[in-house]
């Protein structure tokens, strides 16, 4: 019960997609309206307003990092903890408070993984910045992370509860990105800082 509980609560404050927050706060267009349609940093920053962008960053980052931590202070297990991380995570991909039209979660995801522990967190994320700096694209380097998170817990940590919770979070990023690697091997992705098209309108059919 517990377990269900943790993981409900971690749901609902990943739920709050602070990239629309945010936007209508500033002004701003709704995210999901234009570029990737994806309601996330990334997306918010080719708005041109790189405020809003760091702040839906440190906002959605701290959703996923803050449930995990407090879980951690209450003592709760291993398995709890990676459920409420796990939680959070998937109310960003899926949020019931915006008609589950979430963003891609790795923002999120850092949150989490950094939750869980600092240096997971800290290693996932140099891999992170070091892709993105050498090739300047943001899905290429959140798709390295992803590869790279559960092989870095379980050398780290050794395999446990937490792992299954890394890799579920590592094959859903993966699976989000499907759009994005169809592009980068098309040459069609668009880099860090570059700002896209407004998103094609859905076919009404």
């Amino acid at each position: 019960m517990l377990s269900v509980l943790a993981a409900v609560v971690g749901y609902l404050i990943g739920s709050l997609s602070f990239a629309v927050i945010v936007s209508r706060l500033f002004g701003l267009a709704d995210p999901r309206s234009y570029g990737s349609g994806n309601p996330g940093a990334t997306n918010v920053l080719r708005s041109g307003n790189k405020g809003a962008a760091i702040l839906t960053l440190v906002f959605d980052a701290l959703k996923g990092y803050v449930p995990v931590l407090v879980a951690l202070q209450l003592g709760l297990s291993e398995t709890v903890v990676t459920l409420v991380g796990l939680g959070a995570f998937i109310g960003h991909l899926w949020p019931v408070f915006f008609k589950f039209e979430g963003g891609k979660g790795v923002a999120t995801a850092a949150g989490v993984l950094l939750g869980y522990s600092g240096a997971l967190g800290g290693l996932v994320l140099l891999v992170w910045l070091a892709t993105a700096v050498v090739f300047r694209y943001s899905s290429l380097a959140s798709l390295a992370a992803a590869v790279a998170a559960p092989i870095v817990q379980i050398v780290g940590w050794g395999f446990g509860p937490l792992s299954i919770g890394v890799i579920v979070m590592s094959l859903l990023l993966i699976w989000r990105h499907e759009a994005n690697i169809r592009k980068l091997m098309a040459g069609q992705e668009s880099k860090l800082g570059q700002k896209a098209k407004p998103a094609a309108p859905a076919d009404p059919r």
